[in-house]
């Protein structure tokens, strides 16, 4: 059931999900860290993007970049499967290391606090519905979402790696 609490939020840090293992994961633990978060499937003509955005993730980890993958199944069923199964996926078959969560719903009547906060009220310059798989929100190190990419924006394209470089310059 959607909440309205998300709307009182300040930053993407007041928010916890649970991990793809069901622990709680706060977002306040990559405090002071550029952030990417992407809402990810594994049926998706998106999906390839797994391999980019896990490179993406060992470039700048050291230099202070995190990726947060957020499994959903909201776009044609593209994500199906159990926690264990999306993790034994993202392991297997695209050698995933960043973090992932457990699967939420991005959009609709379900929709998670935290999608609620970065579609309605994080930036009103990113405000708007999910509308596939792999859509992508950089958060500054002050837990601000400062810029969205939709789904066709590749993780390794030259916007995606000026908008993270001039984050982390900061």
């Amino acid at each position: 059931m959607a909440t309205t609490l998300s709307f009182a939020a300040s930053s993407v840090y007041e928010f916890t999900l649970p991990s793809i293992d069901g622990n709680p994961m706060p977002l306040s633990n990559f405090k002071g860290k550029v952030i990417l978060m992407v809402n990810v499937a594994s049926k998706c003509g998106f999906t390839p993007q797994y391999s980019a955005i896990e490179a993406l993730y060992k470039k700048y980890k050291d230099k202070g970049f995190t990726v947060l993958g957020f499994p959903a199944n909201n776009f044609g069923a593209q994500e199906p499967g159990t926690n264990e199964e999306i993790k034994a996926f993202c392991s297997t078959k695209y050698n995933v290391t960043f973090p992932l969560y457990a699967k939420i719903s991005v959009k609709g009547e379900d929709q998670t606090p935290l999608y609620q906060y970065l579609t309605r009220n994080a930036n009103t310059a990113v405000a708007g519905d999910i509308k596939w798989n792999f859509t992508k929100f950089l958060v500054d190190r002050k837990g601000q979402v400062v810029q969205r990419f939709e789904p066709a924006i590749k993780p390794d394209s030259a916007e995606m790696a000026v908008a993270i470089e001039k984050l982390l310059s900061q």
